[in-house]
């Protein structure tokens, strides 16, 4: 049931309603964004961005922030230092849990690979959503 949920949750292609699309229907033209998605994993072309750098980023960016403001709210009572600490710690769990929950965008070799197929295919996609 997670697998569907996240792969539902997959941004995919757009496609414009040209005759083509048109003629052939929602239907097939879900049955051909699939199979040009899989020809896309099978030619080494991934889905994500990459999920660990993308935890890492925003954990180390949640850090800084709360490091900030933490300094800021430590040296109004007296202590910066270990409003720093305190902010940081808690800058970083928050970014790291956006980080791991966040929705990766995919990367863009893969959208130019699904994007090709679908137009080899007779589709206009116009992006990704």
């Amino acid at each position: 049931m997670l697998v569907l949920l996240v792969a539902a949750c997959a941004p995919k292609p757009i496609l414009y309603p040209n005759a083509h699309y048109k003629d052939v229907g929602q239907e097939a033209a879900e049955r051909d964004i699939d199979e040009c998605r899989e020809m896309a994993k099978d030619a080494g072309a991934t889905s994500n961005q990459g999920k660990t750098a993308q935890v890492a980023g925003s954990t180390g960016a949640g850090g800084a922030i709360g490091s900030a403001a933490g300094a800021v709210g430590g040296a109004v009572v007296g202590h910066p230092g270990r409003g720093a600490m305190i902010g940081a710690a808690g800058g970083a769990t928050g970014g790291f849990l956006r980080g791991l929950f966040r929705r990766s965008p995919p990367s863009t070799a893969y959208k130019q690979f699904v994007n090709r197929c679908l137009k080899e295919r007779g589709y206009d996609p116009v992006g990704w959503e």
